[in-house]
């Protein structure tokens, strides 16, 4: 049976490609890719041409997610599996496989209009052209794991057919669950879902209140300092905070979310742990952070203050 390996890429839609540049580039720490002007935007977090493409819309949101597998003879196993459980899957043809940056693509939507590409052979920089960031001591945790997660929003309450949909047709693991009351009448219940190479969860989800199709993305750093420097960097350009740092009790995430210039979140990460499946357990959690991750306070003058 074929199994998604990881996320490998983020597509993102945005009004303002020059407020994403600046904060991707001098903020976060990535590298700029490929350019059209006026029209995308790539943008580079280790040896792939791209890992997240910035694309100028007319909505500020997220629009697909990329699923890598290894081989073209697992991407075509993966492809029937998803047909034989009743998906609508395209064939992205030459022209999105060469916005993509890869060899070849398919594509679907989940229960939540969120689409989903399914693709094989990302094209890597040549070996003079290596990642190098303007302002990370070190570099970001990809690889084998993929590009990071994404939250999707789910829009059926409970989220059991948006759940059924991630596990039963794309086939990915679970991983756990948080279940929290965030105040009187509102609980957040989330689901955290792996794939085959087992960074934490490439995807969660949970059902909230939103006009974006994702809570947030998330990025993560081999250098633990790096999170403390980017947070300084975030204050210091005045990007609004949405959480300080802090960390989670399911993935071990030591964190903070900032929002991006297209309106949903990112979480900027270190130290997140890669499931074993063989001896995973699979627990419930009923707290969203160990600690921290508190929302900015207005009595104390503002973001990072």
């Amino acid at each position: 049976m074929a199994e998604l390996s990881n996320i490998g890429y983020f597509v993102i839609g945005a009004s303002d490609l020059d407020a994403w540049e600046r904060f991707a580039i001098d903020v976060i720490g990535l590298q700029a890719g490929r350019r059209e002007p006026g029209r995308s935007l790539a943008l580079r977090m280790d040896d792939h041409e791209q890992r997240i493409l910035i694309t100028k819309t007319g909505e500020d949101d997220f629009l697909a997610a990329g699923w890598e597998l290894d081989t073209h003879d697992e991407l075509d196993a993966y492809v029937e599996q998803l047909r034989a459980t009743g998906a609508v899957v395209t064939d992205g043809g030459r022209e999105l496989a060469d916005s993509r940056r890869v060899e070849r693509v398919f594509a679907c939507e989940d229960p939540n209009g969120l689409k989903h590409e399914f693709y094989v052979g990302a094209h890597r920089a040549p070996m003079s052209d290596a990642f190098r960031s303007k302002v990370l001591l070190g570099n970001f945790n990809t690889g084998r794991l993929g590009v990071g997660h994404v939250l999707a929003v789910a829009r059926d309450p409970g989220a059991q057919r948006t759940v059924q949909f991630y596990k039963n047709t794309l086939g990915l693991r679970l991983s756990d669950y948080i279940r929290m009351e965030m105040a009187p009448g509102m609980v957040i219940d989330a689901t955290f879902l792996h794939a085959a190479t087992g960074r934490h969860h490439s995807l969660a989800t949970a059902y909230m209140p939103s006009e974006k199709r994702i809570h947030h993305i998330m990025v993560q750093v081999e250098n633990m300092d790096d999170v403390g420097l980017a947070h300084d960097r975030c204050a210091k350009a005045g990007v609004a905070f949405i959480h300080g740092i802090g960390r989670h009790p399911n993935d071990r995430m030591l964190s903070f979310y900032v929002q991006t210039p297209s309106g949903f979140g990112l979480e900027f990460g270190w130290g997140g742990i890669v499931i074993d499946d063989d001896s995973w357990e699979i627990k419930t959690y009923s707290q969203i952070s160990d600690w921290g991750h508190v929302p900015p306070s207005p009595q104390v003058g503002g973001p990072g203050r």
